[in-house]
């Protein structure tokens, strides 16, 4: 059994508390049990579940693994230590807001022999699961992924950070791409946002990141796909599957845990998540730099 604290109790900190109390029967969850919570405030109980303080849950020998669901500036500081502690540790994404943080993060982790999972719950919801069946073995010659929404939360990172899951799924679709440019437009009184990043594909073909966000816009992803066999610009439907996405995530860290993921699925993770952070770094550097935003 791999004893579990959470750390951060916001909605995601609570499901994981929820995940870890009932877990699948049958999987690699089932051999996490939780210890207790880590937060920054006074807490009662939790789900029946008593808040620790972090020195205790870093010292503790029957807490094996953490999972972090602070905010993005937080991720890094709590990883290290964690690691440090001789911890596994599962994080939500983005695990640091630089890809080199990400790389020396991952080098402390297997320097320690320890697993360091980055979370990615927008991968795992059926209807992206449905996306990436349609999306499968055609030919893209150009596309636009748009995500609306309200204002990132204080601590979120910049933008390509804080929407570092819309690049995710544009290059869990299409492979790594390229950034040929990105631009930033902000108006700080009506707290609007907008960052526009293009990309190319292996094949040179032209993507598109739009992030838009301010106060009312509703939380949407519009996509427009063009392939050699016609357009997808809606995401399709898809039926509820019986397993959450969280508690999804928490078997494939349980299995990770347990040796039961391959070398190649782990290196070739890794590969992705590194690429997403390099691309959201280079990003904010053009974004950053308005008068050389074209490369």
């Amino acid at each position: 059994m791999f004893g579990t604290v959470i750390v951060g109790i916001g909605i995601a900190g609570r499901v994981r508390i929820r995940d870890l109390l009932s877990p699948l029967p049958s999987s690699a969850s089932e051999k996490m049990s939780i210890k207790g919570f880590v937060s920054r405030r006074t807490l009662d109980n939790q789900q029946g579940v008593k808040q620790i303080t972090l020195e205790e849950a870093l010292n503790r020998e029957d807490i094996q693994a953490a999972i972090i669901c602070t905010e993005n500036i937080t991720h890094e500081e709590y990883i290290r230590k964690f690691l440090d502690a001789g911890k596994h540790v599962c994080v939500e994404y983005p695990m640091s807001l630089s890809v080199a943080v990400a790389r020396e993060l991952w080098d402390l982790a297997d320097k320690k022999g320890k697993i360091l999972h980055e979370e990615h719950i927008e991968i795992l919801t059926a209807d992206y699961k449905q996306l990436k069946k349609e999306v499968s073995g055609k030919e893209i010659l150009e596309g636009t992924l748009h995500f609306t929404g309200g204002p990132f939360q204080p601590g979120f990172g910049f933008a390509s950070f804080g929407g570092i899951a819309r690049l995710t799924w544009l290059v869990d679709l299409f492979g790594e791409l390229t950034l040929t440019a990105a631009e930033m437009e902000e108006q700080e009184e009506s707290k609007y946002m907008k960052l526009t990043a293009r990309f190319l594909t292996k094949e040179k073909r032209p993507l598109t990141w739009i992030e838009e966000r301010a106060p009312g816009l509703g939380r949407v992803k519009n996509i427009n796909f063009r392939f050699d066999s016609g357009t997808l610009d809606h995401i399709p439907n898809a039926p509820k599957e019986p397993v959450g996405i969280f508690m999804q995530d928490l078997n494939w860290f349980g299995e990770k845990l347990l040796g039961q993921v391959l070398s190649e699925q782990l290196q070739a993770e890794r590969r992705r998540i590194l690429h997403c952070l390099e691309l959201a770094d280079r990003i904010k550097e053009l974004c950053q730099k308005p008068a050389q935003n074209n490369l």
